[in-house]
Formats: C-alpha cells, structure tokens, sequence
C-alpha cells in the first residue's frame, strides 16, 4: 500500500517532469486554489496558482531547456523536502541580464506541504547568487 508521503513524493516528481517540458496549466492543477508560495525577496507570503505560473514562466521563458534533477527528496506527514540541481541555457532575459546562451548550473533547496493530495505551499531556497554570477556580463565581487 502507498502512504500519503510516497503519494506526495510521486506528485511533486510529476509536477517537476511538467515544469520541464512547459506544461504549465497541468502543473497548476497540481496545487491547491490558495496555494502559498515562500520565496527569497518577498516581504510576505505570495498565494494563488497564477502567481506560481508567472514566476515558473519567467524561469522557463529565460531558460528553456531547464532540466529538474532531484538529488534527494525525502518527507514527513504532510510535508516533503527536496534537494533539487537545476541545470540550463541562459536564452532569455531574466531580472536585469539579457540573455548571454551561457549554461548555468544551480542548486536549490525546497518544502512543500500538501493538502487532500495537492501541493499547498512552497519554501524555496535556490541559490540565485550562483546563478547571478552565471549569468552576470562582469563577475560579480572582482
């Protein structure tokens, strides 16, 4: 029998697989309807799917080849942790950095909590240093 952490784990590995190849509005279902998302940068708590497919366009949009490795992935109750390595072609603008088709390589850091079988919000920890320096025209701290 599945337990509802295996069943958890399963989802997210899906959700990633669809992030990858672009299926955004299948990801989506994916969370809840008031999905929560904690992210670096953001004074308060982000909510709603769109929100969620905005930011995950952005990525994709920047980067369009990105590939999902999970490095490690392991949960309890009704959350689940992941070590996630992240690795692209930089094709498109993202923050202030033109697109410089350099390949960037980052890693990050992710929880998630679920709800009656959905993702219901997210902590995400990428290391966007690393990737900023990747991608900046002047490496930064020289």
């Amino acid at each position: 029998m599945t337990t509802t952490v295996e069943q958890n784990m399963a989802l997210l590995r899906t959700a990633y697989r669809l992030v990858e190849s672009g299926e955004f509005d299948e990801a989506a279902l994916m969370l809840t309807e008031d999905f929560i998302a904690n992210v670096p940068g953001a004074p308060d708590p982000l909510h709603g799917r769109e929100i969620w497919q905005h930011g995950t366009k952005i990525i994709k949009d920047a980067f369009p080849d990105l590939k999902i490795n999970v490095q490690d992935m392991f949960g309890v109750g009704d959350k689940v942790t992941v070590l996630v390595h992240f690795q692209a072609t930089h094709r498109g603008d993202f923050q202030q950095f033109e697109a410089t088709g350099r390949q960037v390589s980052y890693r990050s850091v992710e929880v998630y909590r679920f709800e009656d079988g959905l993702i219901a919000e997210e902590w995400v920890a990428p290391d966007l240093m690393s990737l900023i320096q990747q991608i900046s025209p002047t490496p930064i701290g020289h």
